[in-house]
């Protein structure tokens, strides 16, 4: 089929990839311009030089919502349109354009985590297992119907880092997996069950602020789904900043306020969680790595010289 490809960063770019390896031909590429935000310079790799290196056309976009793309597009006469990590809307006009539609490849197991940072929201939530989801794009944000869809188990100790690399292989399988059925005449797909759908904002500041309240295990998760190259779980002591680079749930358990300052166990410092804490029955978040606001690096067992104080959600 000639395909056109609508993606960027990282993800765009395995895409385009599996894409050129297929026996699929790409007409022409649709990419964002180059973003200084923080969450856009990770996991950078980029669209459109794999695009050129291989002479095929790129459209450069923040919206694709002109009269000059959608004539380009036209022009290119695409069979289907395949999207990944594409970050605005596209009009109905773009997505119904080409004969078989759009497929879009989304990071999840969809009907679950539409929306954005998926795989760290379902790291911070306990999931056991993510996946990634090629489904036909219609007008409701990831909820098209599901043409390949594959997942990989989540481990104890898997970072967001290690569940992106997880996923990332499974994106060339996904698409041309999907691909070849729509390619084979096929167009009858899985239907998403609405009612189990949950879709979610994309992470900012508040959002890898610690809070002591939460019991240890989710901010287990939380630490590690914030995990360098992300920006890391922070809390304030003394009224400085302090980022967590790792923690453990504590072996014993810890009574007392949230946010205390209160044991050495092992190679970390356990800081009493959980807003039950009060109770004695909840363990406790040892954290093992600290980074302090100036940017030094250190072990939590030398950062933290005595035990005492608290751990605040605010300076």
């Amino acid at each position: 089929m000639r395909v056109a490809m609508f993606g960027y960063q990282t993800w765009g770019h395995r895409t385009l990839q599996a894409l050129l390896d297929s026996e699929h031909d790409v007409v022409t590429v649709v990419t964002h311009p180059k973003s200084d935000h923080a969450y856009e310079k990770i996991w950078s790799d980029s669209v459109a030089d794999l695009a050129e290196e291989h002479g095929v056309p790129v459209i450069i976009r923040n919206r694709p919502d002109d009269e000059e793309l959608f004539r380009l597009l036209q022009e290119a006469a695409p069979d289907i349109i395949v999207a990944n990590n594409w970050r605005t809307w596209i009009p109905p006009r773009i997505y119904d354009l080409p004969p078989h539609g759009t497929l879009n490849v989304h990071d999840s197991l969809l009907p679950k985590y539409a929306g954005f940072s998926p795989l760290i929201w379902a790291l911070i939530n306990g999931e056991s297992e993510v996946g990634v989801t090629a489904h036909m794009m219609d007008e409701v944000l990831d909820a098209g119907d599901i043409v390949d869809q594959r997942a990989v188990k989540v481990e104890p100790a898997d970072t967001s880092v290690d569940l992106f690399h997880k996923t990332v292989e499974l994106i060339a399988p996904v698409t041309i997996g999907a691909l070849d059925l729509i390619a084979s005449g096929q167009t009858e797909f899985t239907r998403q069950d609405r009612s189990q759908a949950t879709f979610f904002h994309k992470r900012a500041e508040e959002d890898i602020r610690i809070n002591w309240d939460w019991p240890a295990d989710a901010l287990e998760r939380l630490v590690r789904a914030q995990t360098s190259p992300y920006p890391n779980a922070f809390t304030f002591h003394r009224g400085k900043r302090l980022e967590v680079m790792s923690a453990v749930v504590s072996e014993g358990r810890y009574g007392g306020t949230p946010g205390r300052v209160f044991y050495r166990e092992g190679e970390g410092v356990v800081i009493v969680a959980g807003a039950d804490a009060r109770t004695g029955l909840n363990h406790g978040l040892a954290l093992t790595r600290v980074r302090t606001e100036d940017g030094r690096e250190l072990p939590a067992t030398e950062y933290f010289t005595s035990m005492g104080g608290y751990l605040t959600n605010r300076p």
